[in-house]
């Protein structure tokens, strides 16, 4: 089958518009810290969203079709299932106290750490992938071939999607974030201040250069997304087990949008409340399509029917019966 590797020219593309694009996030357009506004925030978020759409097309016009719908397929869970760790990521900031001018950087350093640790996830998931299928054996009538791996990833996600359903949404209110094995880590190597210093990482008190809170965040953040990544990142390698890149390029596609979503999604929060209930559905939908591979291969076009329409419901339901105390605040 044909895999993006064989493709270069793509894989180059990818990488000069990804670098060009953080190079003008930071270093131009957020140079200075600021607050996010609604606007700038649905600004950014067209440019991630058109820029994926429109790599996605590039590889429709040179791999066809199937590629094409892996890509989208895998782009759309993995923004759906970052929806989910961007709510974590406003207890964090309220945790910390962290300043509205300042989220944009912790956010920004988060993902460049996301970069690295999915690339490391991906390329050698996909490696041990390759290398737990079983012998082809008969049963039931059937020629299968059984990967170990993707069974227990498929299974796991069942189970991940049946717990995520019936969750409760004040657990994550009640942590101790400074007990997060990222700020352990944190505090580990450096000298922790009580204050704040702008948007630095340190600082220098009495003479002694200190790391300030913001450093904590960013290992809080981190540590995080490294969570996430386990539901995230089995879930995606149903879709194309046997193209790493195609995989790569579609999920950083969709967290480097994820920056200008957490600051619509800290005001329109309302617009997900049902939101978990259609990840539970499309992680219990991947495991299943894991398990039963060996006997049945849902294509991927069917599968990105599935995670499209479950996406849109959950939105649309949660306009239409918003929780009870989303409106009694509304009506205040």
């Amino acid at each position: 089958m044909d895999s993006l590797i064989n493709h270069p020219g793509i894989i180059a593309v990818f990488s000069v518009v990804v670098l060009i694009m953080l190079l003008l996030d930071l270093g131009v357009f957020n140079k200075n810290s600021h607050a996010v506004t609604n606007k700038e925030a649905i600004t950014w978020s067209l440019v991630w969203i058109t820029l994926s759409m429109g790599f996605s097309g590039v590889i429709y016009y040179y791999m066809g079709v199937e590629k094409f719908s892996q890509f989208q397929s895998a782009y759309w869970i993995e923004k759906a299932l970052s929806v989910d760790n961007l709510f974590v990521f406003i207890l964090v900031f309220s945790f910390f106290n962290v300043q509205k001018e300042n989220q944009h950087k912790v956010l920004f350093w988060g993902i460049i750490g996301a970069l690295v640790l999915r690339a490391i996830f991906i390329f050698s998931g996909v490696a041990l992938i390759n290398v737990t299928y079983l012998p082809e054996f008969e049963l039931w009538g059937y020629n299968m071939r059984v990967n170990i791996l993707l069974t227990i990833f498929g299974l796991f996600l069942v189970y991940a999607g049946i717990k995520s359903a019936f969750a409760e949404d004040d657990d994550d209110e009640e942590k101790d974030f400074n007990k997060s094995p990222g700020a352990r880590i944190v505090t580990k190597f450096f000298k922790v201040s009580k204050n704040y210093d702008k948007d630095n990482f340190f600082t220098i008190e009495n003479g002694k250069k200190l790391a300030t809170p913001l450093l904590v965040v960013v290992g809080v953040i981190e540590f995080t997304d490294l969570l996430f990544a386990v539901d995230s990142i089995p879930a995606i390698f149903a879709i194309a087990p046997d193209d790493p890149f195609i995989l790569y390029t579609s999920n950083i596609f969709a967290i480097l949008g994820l920056r200008a979503l957490y600051f619509l999604l800290a005001n329109f929060i309302h617009l997900f409340s049902k939101l978990k209930y259609g990840l539970a559905i499309i992680l219990s939908f991947i495991g299943v399509k894991m398990v039963i591979s060996p006997i049945y291969h849902i294509e991927s076009m069917h599968s990105l029917m599935v995670v499209a329409g479950v996406l849109v419901l959950s939105v649309l339901a949660s306009v239409l019966f918003p929780e009870k105390e989303e409106v009694k605040e509304t009506e205040v």
